[in-house]
């Protein structure tokens, strides 16, 4: 059992149960977390049971459970080499003029603070194994969109991204900030976009800078569909 382990939030859907079937498929052992537990068990079951997979609930914006989902992982497993703070919302309506202040909140809780929450559970255990730490942005992280509180929460996770590198210099710990253009998932409303990315393609993005040599630290993973995504 001295697999590597990846840890994920936002697991049950999107991005994050891509990321961890990848994984699975790439010999990684699996811990997923998110609030929508039934989901998460299906997914272990799908990806070893519980030799290979642990489903941990997990409200991201609760210190409490992030506390928990981490000493999880190290009762099962005993110890934690990659985790994506991965957990998201998404809203858009209304711009700043209109906007809706108590999604604004929840988004701003779940998309900064969350992530925040899980780069703070996970680092004595990532420091331990000299692990590697992504955190999941977007190119509205890049540049401006009109109105969008969506695109400031992701601005500030690229802040933190940049700035969790300078506190982890020469730890041995690498951060990777993914920052991913037009995919379709289901965070976003409506059907599916014509030449848009899928969320495999970016989750075989991030087990490409997960599987470089540890002396390689890929700091950005900017990427965008190779035609404009029709809507």
């Amino acid at each position: 059992m001295d697999d590597r382990v990846f840890l994920i939030t936002g697991a049950s859907s999107g991005i994050g149960e891509a990321t961890a079937r990848a994984a699975a498929e790439r010999g990684f052992r699996v811990v997923l977390a998110a609030r929508r537990k039934n989901r998460l068990d299906q997914l272990c079951e799908e990806l070893g049971g519980s030799e290979r997979a642990l489903a941990v609930q997990c409200d991201v914006t609760s210190w409490d459970d992030q506390q928990e989902m981490i000493g999880q992982t190290i009762d099962r497993f005993g110890r934690i080499d990659v985790v994506l703070a991965n957990a998201g919302i998404y809203y858009s309506q209304g711009g700043f003029t209109e906007g809706n202040p108590e999604r604004w909140k929840e988004m701003i809780l779940t998309n900064v603070y969350g992530a925040g929450l899980t780069v703070r559970a996970s680092l004595a255990a990532l420091k331990k194994t000299q692990g590697h730490i992504m955190l999941l942005s977007s190119a509205a992280g890049r540049r401006p969109l009109p109105g969008s509180m969506y695109g400031v929460t992701k601005w500030a996770v690229t802040g933190m991204g940049r700035n969790l590198r300078e506190e982890l210099r020469d730890s041995g710990v690498r951060v990777t900030i993914v920052e991913p253009g037009v995919t379709n998932t289901e965070i976003f409303d409506g059907p599916p976009r014509e030449n848009a990315m899928e969320v495999e393609d970016i989750a075989d993005a991030i087990l490409f800078a997960v599987q470089q040599h540890p002396r390689v630290d890929l700091h950005e993973l900017l990427m965008y569909p190779t035609l404009t995504p029709k809507s």
